[in-house]
């Protein structure tokens, strides 16, 4: 029997894609092992801007744009263990703000969904930098190295 892929990954829109679905479950295997929970399996979904507001207010009760959400689904059953919701537009503009590529940002948010999902949390300063020291060292092996 051949291993489950580490991510399920669904694009809900158009436009070329700025990662190969390789390229996603690399990440998100990276992630998870580096946040101590390697071997689930994650449905990604890459998304518009406007669908990530609807869950964000649906599931959070804020209704602004964000790059990403992750829900924890349990490791009970044959489905996904969570699931990471990305922003592809975001990842654009943000990019396009920064002067970045976006498929690095793209790839950022991916990492940042996935480390959420392993207990890193990024609203108190200290907790913060955790999260981005994490980020950094998943996207070290990764070779995609932030600025």
């Amino acid at each position: 029997m051949s291993a489950r892929p580490a991510a399920e990954v669904s694009w809900s829109v158009g436009g070329a894609r700025l990662l190969s679905d390789a390229e996603v479950c690399a990440a998100v295997s990276a992630a998870l092992a580096h946040g101590g929970r390697p071997g689930l399996t994650l449905a990604v979904v890459f998304v518009a801007d406007a669908e990530l507001a609807r869950l964000h207010a649906e599931h959070l009760g804020d209704p602004s744009p964000t790059d990403v959400l992750a829900f924890d689904l349990g490791e009970e059953g044959d489905g996904p263990a969570g699931e990471v919701y990305v922003s592809v537009e975001r990842a654009r503009a943000v990019a396009r703000e920064r002067d970045l590529a976006p498929d690095a940002e793209l790839l950022l948010y991916v990492v940042h969904g996935c480390l959420h999902l392993c207990g890193h949390d990024d609203h108190a300063p200290r907790a913060r930098a955790r999260m981005r020291a994490a980020e950094r060292a998943v996207l070290a092996l990764l070779g995609s190295a932030r600025r």
